[in-house]
């Protein structure tokens, strides 16, 4: 069979649809999205995907107009915006958590450029989402959304998606929990700091000569960086387990 046999209506359509799902992914998906990964090999990685997922793709019977077919394109855009916007939500809760444990350690104005985000964020922040990468590729978070995306062409075809009402439940529901999620991993940090500000303050009443800028604040960034090295390793567990379980909310999508 000739190559061109290949180049029809159908085929067509079904490349188009199926790239569009697969760039909407790699837009806004963790890892994948991440600014310092060039434009041109998202785009190389996309259409090789595309190329090996074509065989396996099908799209709605519906006559394809150029409108159907832009809302269509725009339909499949919003499929990996969706998913990724409930995935982030962890990278969120642990960015947010990094920005309470910077502001009561006093680093909020040591900020440096997130190349996750693309925005200047608290120094904690930074070091806690590097690590939260280095644990999702660790876990092999990244085979679980191509996988998701191979498995989402049987659920459901290409331009046949649509944000359903419950749907948009999940969401509402994943954006109220993104700072309790924070504060639950930045509790401890914060739960010292309130006990050294209270024990800071009885001091400085029982011993007025007590000087808080030169003493209290090394005390208080030198036990916060203690017991942040301490439960590094349940704050990323926890990531982890917060990640599949929101993994497992994806299949409100289908």
């Amino acid at each position: 069979m000739n190559i061109i046999d290949l180049v029809t209506d159908k085929n067509a359509i079904i490349f188009i649809l199926l790239f569009s799902r697969i760039s909407g992914f790699f837009a806004f998906l963790p890892f994948f999205s991440h600014t310092n990964i060039s434009v041109s090999i998202k785009t190389a990685l996309a259409l090789y995907i595309t190329i090996l997922l074509f065989p396996v793709a099908t799209y709605t019977q519906l006559p394809m107009t150029e409108l159907s077919m832009f809302f269509a394109v725009v339909t499949e855009l919003s499929f990996g915006f969706f998913a990724g916007f409930l995935l982030n939500i962890v990278f969120g809760a642990l960015s947010f958590a990094g920005s309470q444990i910077s502001m009561v350690m006093g680093f909020s104005m040591a900020t440096v450029f997130d190349p996750l985000s693309g925005n200047n964020s608290p120094l904690i922040s930074q070091i806690l989402t590097l690590l939260a990468v280095m644990v999702f590729l660790f876990f092999d978070g990244h085979h679980l959304i191509l996988l998701y995306l191979s498995d989402s062409l049987s659920e459901v075809t290409l331009g046949g998606f649509y944000p359903h009402d419950g749907l948009l439940k999940v969401m509402v529901s994943a954006v109220a929990n993104l700072f309790k999620l924070g504060l639950i991993i930045a509790f401890p940090i914060i739960a010292l700091s309130l006990l050294s500000d209270i024990i800071f303050g009885m001091l400085m009443k029982t011993m007025p000569q007590f000087n808080l800028l030169v003493v209290g604040f090394p005390i208080k960034i030198f036990l916060s960086t203690l017991v942040l090295v301490t439960i590094l390793g349940s704050m990323m567990k926890l990531f982890r387990e917060d990640f599949l379980r929101y993994f497992e909310l994806l299949k409100a999508l289908f």
